[in-house]
């Protein structure tokens, strides 16, 4: 395990030095940016090895929280998919990226998942929270292959998602949002994956994670609305795995 650490080798001071700069951008979402506390963008993405040179695909990134880091960062010098299905969050991102061509006019938005994305071209694939999702929906097997065929020999995968402790109960999984290391780490490498290594920059050791409400009980949804609002919040966000596999190099 690559606990915190730069797994599969150092990171590169100026690809760390370029994320920093990405997550300070003044263009931003203020409300976006009070949740690095929650989600450490910088040391998430250092971790995962990200640099403005490659080419890194984006899956299901909702309302574009890292889409705002992820843009910049590969601007100049790098290439940037997001990749969503079709529907309201395509839409909404859509006239996100739209309204800032600033920032977004080389970004990629595509559908998921007739994506137009040749096979074996991509760096690194990032999925935030988006896994739980795919096990709630019965679609991770095919999700995961399709990853594993858009990367290149070498390439990385990176997950941030909630994480259930491993001794409660796998139904969990269907319902709470949350998932266990070993089901993530079982889904990756059955479609080929090899497992690198965690970091604990995500965890959050105050969530217990048996919510009634499942992760939705905590913020930034608060599904409880005003109810017992301020224990949540004092809380915080979910605990969080950050696991980084790569697909073998032929």
């Amino acid at each position: 395990m690559a606990d915190d650490k730069m797994a599969g080798g150092k990171m590169d001071h100026a690809a760390h030095q370029a994320i920093m700069a990405a997550v300070a951008a003044p263009s931003r979402t203020p409300a976006n940016v009070t949740r690095d506390t929650y989600r450490h963008p910088v040391e998430t993405l250092s971790f995962f090895g990200v640099t403005p040179t490659q080419t890194v695909v984006e899956y299901s990134p909702g309302g574009g929280w890292y889409t705002e880091i992820l843009a910049p960062l590969l601007k100049d010098n790098g290439t940037f998919y997001a990749v969503q299905s079709p529907g309201k969050g395509f839409d909404g991102l859509k006239a996100k990226m739209s309204a800032a061509t600033g920032v977004y006019g080389k970004a990629k938005l595509v559908p998921w998942p007739e994506t137009g994305i040749p096979a074996g071209t991509v760096d690194t694939l990032l999925t935030f929270r988006n896994v739980h999702n795919m096990v709630m929906g019965g679609t991770e097997a095919a999700t995961f292959k399709a990853f594993y065929a858009m990367l290149k020999p070498g390439g990385t995968l990176g997950i941030v998602d909630h994480r259930l402790p491993e001794a409660r109960d796998t139904a969990m999984e269907k319902s709470s949002g949350y998932l266990k290391v070993s089901t993530v780490r079982r889904l990756a490498e059955a479609a080929g994956f090899k497992y690198v290594g965690s970091s604990e920059v995500n965890a959050n050791p105050k969530d217990s994670t048996d919510w009634a409400k499942g992760v939705w009980t905590l913020p930034p949804v608060l599904a409880n609305g005003d109810t017992d609002k301020a224990k949540y919040v004092a809380i915080g966000e979910s605990d969080r795995m950050t696991l980084k596999f790569v697909k073998p190099a032929k």
